[in-house]
């Protein structure tokens, strides 16, 4: 794996994007901070969002601080955006998570559904309404969805209400792609299986202390439940950034054609 990895970096879709801006939410650290570097090493000029700075956004980096839970969230940030950078060509709706307690549907309160599709649904919602009429405007632009597995596989001992906003997010997303495409704007949609972020190791942290059993064992059985990975691991961010890029060229994806 880390050879093919390494393959990949060597062929590092370099400078394709050049004259493009990229927004990344949630785009600090694990998937989405892999994801941005990607796109700025494609050479294009990247925003990332978050609550709070991250000790090092890295070189390059554009930072935006915002709550995207929250209905202003992504009024700030457009606000930033339009008056720094006059809008985004490529806009990667990646923020998203899980912090709702595992035990079930019982164990749910309202606002566990409520944050938690506020955060994996709503917010790429108002994301989109922001960005897309300047996209539709010029004709072009790239709009990407990061869903997720659960979308079709839900985990219902601890992220039931994540993987109902992820199906939520999938099925709005085709929904957009049928309604924009003809006008230039392509939408797609990513679902990646487990990744191991710093947000899934609590995640199998909190499995782990309501079940009884190891961290080891809370993952494996996390595993299973998604139908088994061949590979026996879950992927590094780094890993899935490069198969987000591998998955087209960065011309590609940056491309209008529906």
């Amino acid at each position: 794996m880390s050879k093919t990895i390494h393959m990949i970096e060597n062929t590092a879709y370099q400078n394709e994007l050049s004259g493009k801006v990229a927004l990344v939410t949630g785009g600090t650290k694990g998937a989405g901070k892999a994801i941005a570097e990607r796109l700025k090493r494609a050479g294009a000029q990247v925003i990332v969002t978050a609550r709070n700075a991250p000790d090092d956004t890295g070189h390059g980096l554009y930072f935006v601080a915002a709550d995207l839970s929250a209905p202003e969230g992504a009024a700030d940030v457009a606000k930033v955006v339009f008056g720094k950078f006059g809008g985004v060509d490529i806009l990667v709706n990646n923020l998203g998570g899980s912090e709702t307690p595992a035990g079930g549907f019982a164990v749910l309160t309202d606002v566990d559904w409520e944050q938690t599709l506020q955060i994996n649904l709503l917010a790429p919602v108002r994301l989109d309404r922001a960005f897309l009429p300047q996209m539709i405007k010029n004709g072009s632009g790239v709009i990407i969805h990061i869903a997720s597995i659960q979308g079709k596989l839900p985990l219902h001992d601890s992220t039931l209400p994540y993987a109902a906003a992820k199906a939520g997010l999938i099925n709005y997303s085709k929904g957009l792609s049928k309604e924009v495409s003809s006008k230039g704007v392509r939408v797609l949609t990513v679902s990646p299986g487990g990744i191991m972020t710093d947000a899934a190791q609590r995640m199998m942290q909190r499995i782990s202390e309501s079940s009884g059993i190891s961290v080891e064992e809370a993952t494996q059985s996390v595993l299973n439940a998604l139908g088994g990975v061949p590979f026996g691991r879950f992927a590094k961010p780094e890993e899935s950034a490069a198969s987000r890029s591998n998955d087209g060229s960065a011309k590609r994806i940056a491309s209008t054609t529906p």
